[in-house]
């Protein structure tokens, strides 16, 4: 199905993403833990997952991709930061208040922390999408950042993961024009959460598929009641990932759901015989490598889908978010015109390659280290991206380019 847009279209105009300094392969994990390894290849569909250095976090990540961003479009226009995440670095401080340092913009400028688990990232949007649409001259930086962390030698290990992406929304978009019928579901449920004393998730593993595939039924069918697309006028369809195997069982849930023969092959499986195919592997490629970047895992999904295919000019893509606890939303967008960057895959795929595949014992170690901001302390230079964590000096977060 070919959609059209009007002139004044909304949506994502650019979009940048990037990832940790370190990278921790399954195979590895699998062998030390003593457990298959394709438990972790195909039982979760992933093959790596990202891991911070010391002196990185969601702040250096975010400042990394906004970066990009910046470099490519200017700052005219851009008055308002916003950034999601669920593993934010500090109660009170917008983590984009130090990116907004780093980068050097314009004081004018308002910036806010967004949070509801990994739905925040799509919460920041609409908003974006609010604001450009009061003032079609306006720019707005939207950036979901995050690093799953989990305990060590629980189900959800192989699960963690890092990254970032940043997009500018605006009037007349490169990329992404977004529609305006949305589908959204609320249901308070204890399937995922952090309490603010841990730095790990609690996680009811069961409960969470569950939810979330109720969840993503209910924002389905409230598109449907908003006047939104029906299955057959959707050409490409994007999940969160909390694991990539997790996005074929929510293409599954929704090809039954709406009685459609949908494609549920992940990458290097056969094709679903006399089914359509609507992107699921093109849009895993990327965080079957990252893990799972919460906040950011849709973004990269997206990311990956207009990297790895050249023919979408005109399509119609459907993004279902999902948040723990929870909240869903289900919206479509048209791929516009010239959109396609040849040279984008490989440029991200670099990224990915250059990552320094950490020991399971130091990975372990990394892991377990935990220092409190009551002492002042300096991290150890490691990354090489282009902003890193300094340390703490005085119990505030300290910032630098690298």
């Amino acid at each position: 199905m070919t959609g059209s847009t009007a002139a004044t279209s909304i949506g994502i105009h650019d979009l940048a993403i990037t990832t940790t300094h370190y990278a921790v392969e399954l195979e590895d994990l699998a062998n030390a833990y003593g457990i298959e390894p394709a438990k972790f290849r195909f039982g979760l569909g992933q093959d790596q997952f990202s891991f911070p250095a010391p002196d990185e976090d969601i702040v250096t990540m975010a400042a990394a991709a906004a970066k990009q961003i910046i470099e490519r479009n200017g700052v005219t226009g851009l008055r308002t930061i916003m950034l999601a995440t669920e593993s934010g670095v500090d109660q009170s401080k917008a983590a984009a208040v130090p990116v907004q340092s780093l980068l050097g913009l314009p004081s004018e400028i308002r910036v806010v922390e967004m949070k509801q688990a990994c739905y925040a990232g799509t919460a920041a949007l609409q908003a974006a999408l609010g604001i450009v649409a009061r003032n079609p001259n306006e720019r707005v930086l939207v950036i979901a950042s995050d690093v799953a962390r989990y305990q060590l030698d629980s189900p959800g290990e192989p699960t963690q993961g890092a990254g970032a992406v940043a997009m500018l929304v605006s009037a007349d978009p490169a990329l992404l024009a977004i529609e305006p019928a949305a589908g959204v579901f609320t249901a308070d449920i204890d399937d995922f959460w952090r309490p603010n004393d841990s730095t790990t998730a609690v996680v009811d593993g069961h409960l969470s598929m569950s939810a979330y595939l109720d969840a993503m039924t209910g924002a389905w069918n409230d598109l449907q009641a908003q006047g939104g697309p029906a299955i057959e006028d959707v050409d490409r369809i994007l999940y969160h990932q909390p694991f990539t195997k997790m996005a074929k069982k929510a293409q599954a849930h929704l090809a039954k759901v709406t009685n459609s023969a949908l494609d549920l092959a992940l990458p290097g499986e056969e094709k679903t015989e006399n089914a359509r195919d609507t992107g699921l592997a093109n849009g895993t490629l990327y965080n079957r490598r990252l893990g799972n970047s919460y906040t950011a895992s849709l973004f990269a999904g997206l990311a990956a889908l207009l990297h790895h295919d050249s023919e979408l000019a005109g399509k119609r893509v459907a993004l279902l978010s999902y948040g723990s606890g929870s909240v869903s939303e289900a919206l479509t967008g048209i791929v516009q015109p010239g959109y396609f960057d040849a040279e984008a895959s490989a440029r991200f795929s670099a990224v990915l390659d250059a990552r320094e595949t950490i020991t399971i014992e130091a990975y372990r170690a990394l892991h377990a280290t935990e220092r409190s901001s009551a002492t002042d302390y300096e991290t150890e230079r490691v990354t090489n991206a282009p902003f890193r964590f300094a340390g703490v000096t005085g119990q505030a977060r300290q910032y630098e380019a690298n």
